[in-house]
């Protein structure tokens, strides 16, 4: 880097001092003898190559004289105003003089780069270390992008999954619901049918003659607990007694009570009387 950097500063110098030195030989060559204008020439040349010797010396030592560069940029200023001098009293040949001109103040920009380079200039050693840096950033930097992929995909996966359970969850109890509606629905007309009444009394009429039965499918509703049977805790009641004191229950609240409520009642008040007694008596109330 340092050569790409100071040839072509060396360079366009060297070509800047020797167009000053032709310029000023050709153009002071004809009012004065030569030797004179070439001692001019050579004077500029080598006031500005010994301020830029002193000033890469200073640079050389980490140091730095505004004096000195100063006194560089004056004479590459003196350069390219006899190069533009010429050039305006050259006549026909003036262009290709004026062409050539900024080369001076070109070789000095050319020497504040490379002395720029020279002061943020790092080892090899320094770069190693920054390269490495680097690619351990941009390593992490490629891990945190692949890790945080894979969790964006598992993450989809998982709610892929959990949506594809709860799917088929919501579809078999949306089935369960329609069987069961549909059973219910089929036990109601059963239930609600005169058929139904009419076919279990006559199986039950050879059992209990002249009683009348009223059959009632079980309702699918709310249930309640029912006392547990107590036997041999009070009197035995007669059917007319049974039958007085169930109708005194049940219609003790308006409107009137259900089998259940009665018969937790019932029990509740201290009575015995055996289930089938009990509904018996229900049925001939409700009749």
């Amino acid at each position: 880097m340092n050569a790409k950097t100071v040839l072509p500063a060396v360079a366009m110098t060297g070509v800047s001092m020797v167009l000053t030195l032709a310029m000023v030989v050709m153009w002071l060559g004809a009012a004065v003898p030569w030797p004179v204008a070439l001692v001019v020439g050579l004077g500029i040349d080598g006031g500005w190559l010994a301020t830029l010797a002193y000033e890469r010396r200073l640079a050389a030592q980490g140091d730095h004289n505004r004096a000195v560069t100063g006194v560089g940029w004056c004479f590459g200023l003196v350069a390219a105003g006899v190069l533009v001098a010429h050039a305006l009293t050259a006549g026909h040949s003036g262009g290709a003089w004026l062409a050539v001109a900024w080369m001076p103040i070109a070789a000095k920009a050319l020497w504040l780069v490379h002395g720029l380079w020279e002061r943020t200039a790092l080892t090899p050693a320094a770069l190693g270390v920054i390269r490495g840096i680097q690619q351990e950033a941009r390593d992490e930097a490629a891990v945190a992008r692949a890790r945080l992929r894979a969790e964006a995909a598992t993450e989809e996966t998982r709610l892929a999954a959990v949506t594809g359970a709860g799917a088929r969850v919501a579809r078999v109890q949306a089935k369960t619901a329609q069987t069961l509606s549909k059973a219910w629905s089929t036990l109601e007309t059963a239930r609600a049918g005169e058929e139904t009444a009419r076919a279990l009394t006559s199986v039950t009429a050879r059992v209990t003659p002249g009683v009348a039965h009223r059959w009632e499918l079980p309702v699918w509703g709310p249930t309640q607990p029912v006392a547990p049977l107590t036997l041999g805790t009070g009197p035995t009641l007669t059917d007319e007694a049974l039958d007085a004191l169930v109708d005194e229950i049940r219609h003790s609240e308006s409107p009137a009570l259900s089998y259940r409520e009665m018969a937790t009642r019932f029990r509740a008040a201290g009575h015995s009387a055996s289930e089938v007694r009990l509904r018996a008596a229900w049925k001939r109330v409700a009749v």
